[in-house]
């Protein structure tokens, strides 16, 4: 296979592969109707432009360049070993999103102890507002509320 296309054989190649998928694109026509044979049409005549504005060497190239990539890949033990470590990275990810969304194996921000499933509280968490004999912040109630209607949705589904 040639490295390079000269403007006449990438123009050639354009018009070959412009004219299959206009009769791909009359084939769907049929099947589907007019817009999805238009849109056929429309994607047909993208090899022709390419030839003639002198892409297709490009194109070329970049094919060549995929086909070697792949052929180096399939063929290289290292390359197989680095596909594996990459899909165990992956993995790892993965399980620490799962661990990190239950809270197990994650460390108390405060206290600095891992924090289980069970009992996800800090410790020496202050008790929570309302309670009787706790003097609220000077200036109104009306935050206060607020945090109340917050805490008690909280405690109706079960979250304290």
């Amino acid at each position: 296979m040639p490295e390079t296309l000269t403007m006449t054989t990438g123009l050639i190649a354009g018009g070959g592969l412009t004219l299959v998928g206009l009769v791909v694109s009359l084939l769907v026509w049929r099947a589907r109707g007019a817009a999805a044979g238009l849109r056929g049409v429309a994607w047909s005549l993208l090899p022709l432009a390419a030839g003639l504005l002198g892409l297709m060497n490009a194109v070329w190239q970049f094919l060549l360049s995929v086909v070697g990539i792949l052929v180096g890949l399939v063929f290289n033990p290292l390359v197989w070993a680095g596909v594996a470590v990459a899909a165990l990275a992956a993995v790892l990810y993965v399980v620490s999103g799962f661990m990190r969304a239950r809270g197990v194996g994650t460390k108390d921000r405060a206290g600095g102890g891992e924090v289980s499933a069970k009992r996800p509280e800090r410790k020496g968490a202050a008790p929570a507002a309302g309670t009787a004999g706790q003097v609220g912040p000077a200036g109104g109630g009306k935050k206060d509320d607020d945090l109340g209607d917050i805490e008690d949705l909280l405690r109706k589904h079960g979250i304290e």
